[in-house]
Parts: structure tokens; sequence; C-alpha cells
């Protein structure tokens, strides 16, 4: 949890209105952690689950807003799964794996409390690597109980997977993508608000996901990249932007990065750059953060070198910076923030605490005739 607090002039961003079949997130010992970050994406955003509760028996008497952002939700972070239950007053529709370990393997007391939701007529959503369809105490509980598991990260038949064709040259839109410095870094977050804060605009834009959490906040485009053949990942990248475009017709396309460029373990960002070929690029970065999320053998790559190495990979051009403000204080915040903009010369904000009318002024900066979209264009001067 950041020791950050949100500034009262600043509010709360726009994020969408659950809908649909309710769901109890399971994240012990994990919530507001960098391997939580399945959980902590959904209680801020989620279009297909009515999201009730959280369970982290560590965190457990908590709002899970103010946990996370300081703001109140109205979910609460429970100790287990029979008070969560109980909370709802009935058996919610899913029991929604929320843990994201770099292994992306349940552990033996995970394994448990997934079962017993099982056993008790609940659904699974599983975004591990990890497939529960593939293991037989799970599916004959989940025959015997009436229940679905839907293994989120579980690849398209090869057969229906999609090389490179070169269409990405007929998207005529700009594509942005928000890549970072490290993994789980807010870069899912940084887009959810981004496109949030474009269509409030007035400019209509889509998001292309590329991990298991935006897929289970319920996400129209989009692929896990990292359970997929290297060969394909760059074409389904491409598949997904051409999709959004063919089916959606936006003014702009923000892709969802994955890891970082310069990460040992997690290469995704290159397939994103290759298969999407983003016009601007947002890279997100924490600067309090001294090494790479799980990996405490390596030091934190700088901000100034991730941008110089997207650059070179890419023909593309990095447009601005977002903060992570995780361990900062308000004032640490402001001075970097106000620090980064005089080092970097790009426009730099915190997309949590800062009005997400920034991140619009950073796009349209770098894209002006966005100012001018068909939506735009309709609205009264004044608007």
């Amino acid at each position: 949890m950041s020791v950050l607090t949100r500034d009262a002039n600043v509010p709360a961003q726009p994020f969408s209105l659950p809908v649909g079949s309710t769901a109890i997130v399971y994240c012990e010992a994990q919530f507001g952690e960098q391997d939580g970050k399945t959980a902590n994406g959904l209680v801020r955003h989620s279009e297909k689950y009515e999201i009730l509760s959280v369970i982290d028996s560590m965190r457990a008497g908590v709002d899970s807003g103010e946990f996370l952002d300081d703001t109140p939700n109205g979910i609460p972070v429970l100790a287990s799964l029979r008070e969560s239950i109980a909370h709802a007053g009935h058996v919610p529709d899913y029991l929604i794996c929320g843990v994201a370990p770099a292994d992306g393997l349940l552990s033996d007391e995970q394994r448990v409390v997934l079962l017993d939701g099982i056993a008790r007529g609940m659904h699974i959503i599983n975004g591990l690597h990890e497939f529960l369809n593939d293991d037989a105490e799970f599916v004959a509980a989940a025959l015997l109980a009436g229940v679905t598991i839907t293994d989120v990260r579980r690849p398209k038949d090869t057969r229906d997977l999609h090389l490179f064709t070169g269409r990405i040259f007929d998207v005529t839109c700009p594509r942005i993508a928000v890549l970072g410095t490290d993994g789980a870094i807010g870069k899912r977050t940084t887009s959810t608000i981004l496109v949030q804060a474009l269509n409030d605009r007035g400019i209509k834009a889509v998001m292309v996901g590329t991990g298991q959490t935006t897929l289970i906040q319920g996400g129209k485009y989009g692929a896990a990249l990292d359970a997929m053949v290297p060969q394909f990942i760059s074409g389904e990248v491409e598949h997904q932007v051409v999709s959004a475009f063919e089916n959606e017709d936006p003014d702009v396309i923000v892709v969802e990065g994955q890891g970082a460029l310069s990460h040992p373990a997690y290469l995704s960002s290159g397939h994103i750059l290759r298969g999407s070929r983003p016009d601007g690029v947002i890279v997100q970065h924490a600067p309090k953060r001294k090494v790479l999320g799980d990996f405490p053998m390596m030091p934190m790559p700088t901000v100034e070198s991730e941008i110089a190495m997207i650059e070179a990979f890419a023909a593309t051009k990095v447009i601005g910076v977002t903060i992570n403000h995780e361990a900062m204080t308000a004032e640490e915040l402001t001075a970097s923030i106000a620090e980064h903009h005089a080092d970097l010369d790009l426009p730099v904000t915190d997309p949590l605490t800062r009005p997400g009318s920034d991140l619009v002024d950073m796009v349209l900066a770098a894209f002006p005739a966005l100012a001018h979209s068909r939506v735009n264009a309709a609205q009264p001067a004044s608007m």
C-alpha cells in the first residue's frame, strides 16, 4: 500500500461501474502487492463482473479502494471464503483467482480454497499459467458440482492463431502503447484510465489488452500474450488491433503493455511494438522501485534508458511518462513529476492522483489532430 494520500482537490478517476455476474476475488496475502495485480485491477475496474469482496486474511477489515487508492469503493477485504459468502448473503456466481505469481502456479493452500468454491457451486475464473481444466481433481469437482472452470490464459488452437500479415498498415488511426520499466507497474491501470479519459473528452478510444487481467475485466479486444507460442504473438497483437479498428472505427487505439522491453524474463513488449507498430508510447515508471519485481538480483532500469531502448527498437516516439507513486509521499510525488518533466522534456503525470485530463493533454500534444475528432467536431465550441 502506498504511503501517499490522494489530494483532496483531485477527483477519483471514473472507472466503469461493474455489471453482470457477481464474483468474489481470492487474493490471500497478496492484495495491494505486485503479485496481487489481478485482484488490484478488478476492484478498480470490471465491466464483466460485479465484485462483491476480496479474500485476504492479512488485510481483512479494510475497504479495498481505500487501501489501494485512498478512495473507498464499497468492496471489502474479508478473511475467508466463508465470510465473503456470508457478506454477500448468497453464494456468488464466480470465484476469481486474483493472484498472479511469476511462476503462474497454485499453491496447495490456494487449491483448497478454489476447490471449496467449486463445492459451494461457484464457477472458477483462473488467470494462471496452470490450467485447471487439465487437472483431474478440479475437473472431477467441477463436474460433480455442475460448474465451469475458465482458464483465461489458455491460447486458442494453433490453427486459430495469427501470424503477422502487414494488415496493421491499414490502420489509419493513431496507436499508443503503454509500456513500462518493469512488470506489475501499472500499465494496465494507466491504459484503462487513458481510454476512459479520452472517451470522456469526446475522442473515441478503444483498448487492446495483452494480459489475463484485462480479459477477466471484460476487455473486448485482447489476448494473454505470455502464454502464447512466440511465433504468433506479434500476429495476434496485430490481429486484435486491426479487429478493434475495423469493428469500432475509433479515433485512437491504446495497447496495454506487458513486462518491459529491457526485462530479462518478460519480453512481450517487443512483440507489442512489432505487432501494433505504435505511433506513440507512454512509459510507466516507479521511481522508488530499486529492483525488478520478483527478480531482486536485477536493478531497475532508468526511465531514460528504457525510452532510449524503445525508440531504438521501433520506429516510434515516447510521448510521455506516467509515474507509479508506490512508497512515495505526496511531496515526493510532486517533486518526482517535476524532475522527470525537466529532465526528459516530456509531459509527466500520475494517473491515479492527477486528473485524467493530464493524460488526454499528453496525447493531444503528440496528436493534435485528435482534438478535431468527429465527436469533438460535433460539440459546441465551449465544450
